[in-house]
C-alpha cells in the first residue's frame, strides 16, 4: 500500500471543521490522537459511547465515550498502513468518505484531537489495539492488524466480544489464544511470508 501524501496542517483543519466536528457527537466511536507524557507521542486511543446509569439518585441515562486500547510507538508505526485502510472507509451522513486516512501521513503525525468511527472501524481497532499489547516482534504486531482489518464488521464485534466481556481469566484466555491464531509463534519463518502476502 502507498504512503498517504502529508496535507497541510491548516488543509487538515478546515476539513476537520468543516465535514468532520459536528459527526462527533453521535459517533459510536471515536479515535483520539493525542500524547501523554510517559509515551512517545502521538497515541492512539479508541473509544466507544457506551450508556451509563445516572448516580446519586438521577433518573435516565447518559452516554459517554470509554477507552478500549492505545496505541504508539513503534506499533504505531508499523500499523499505520493497517490503521489508513480501516479509517478510509468512515463515511459522512449522505454515505461520502470522510477521508480519514488523510490524518495519518507516513511522516510526522501533526493532528490531536477526535475523529468520528462507525461501529466497523471503532470495533477493529479496539481489536487491533487490544491485541498488540505484549506482543514484542513487530512482524506479529503488523500481521494481527492485516488479519483483523480483513474481518467483517460482524466478525470484529464478535472476537472483541470475546476478549473483554467475559471476565478476567476468561479475556485473559482469549487474548492469548487470538494472537497465537492471527501473528503465529514468535520466530515462526511464516510470519514474514504471510506479511509479505497481506501488504499487497
Amino acid at each position: 500500500m502507498t504512503g498517504q501524501k502529508p496535507a497541510p496542517e491548516w488543509e487538515l483543519e478546515r476539513v476537520f471543521q468543516q465535514r468532520i466536528r459536528y459527526l462527533l457527537q453521535r459517533a459510536p466511536w471515536v479515535l483520539r490522537i493525542t500524547e501523554f507524557k510517559d509515551k512517545p507521542a502521538p497515541v492512539l486511543v479508541v473509544k466507544e459511547r457506551v450508556t451509563i446509569e445516572e448516580k446519586n439518585g438521577e433518573s435516565g441515562a447518559k452516554r459517554v465515550l470509554k477507552d478500549r486500547g492505545l496505541l504508539y510507538g513503534q506499533s504505531l508505526r508499523r500499523c499505520l498502513p493497517v490503521i489508513r485502510a480501516i479509517v478510509s472507509g468512515v463515511c459522512d451522513d449522505a454515505g461520502i468518505p470522510l477521508e480519514l486516512q488523510r490524518f495519518f501521513p507516513n511522516g510526522r503525525i501533526t493532528f490531536r484531537g477526535n475523529l468520528p468511527l462507525d461501529e466497523e472501524a471503532g470495533v477493529k481497532l479496539a481489536l487491533i489495539f487490544k491485541l498488540q499489547e505484549r506482543v514484542k516482534e513487530m512482524d506479529r504486531v503488523e500481521l494481527i492488524a492485516w488479519r483483523v482489518e480483513r474481518f467483517s464488521r460482524e466478525e470484529a464485534s464478535y472476537w472483541l466480544t470475546r476478549l473483554t466481556q467475559y471476565g478476567t481469566a476468561a479475556n485473559r484466555w482469549a487474548q492469548a489464544g487470538m494472537r497465537l491464531m492471527l501473528g503465529g509463534q514468535p520466530g515462526d519463518k511464516e510470519i514474514s511470508k504471510m506479511l509479505e502476502r497481506l501488504r499487497r
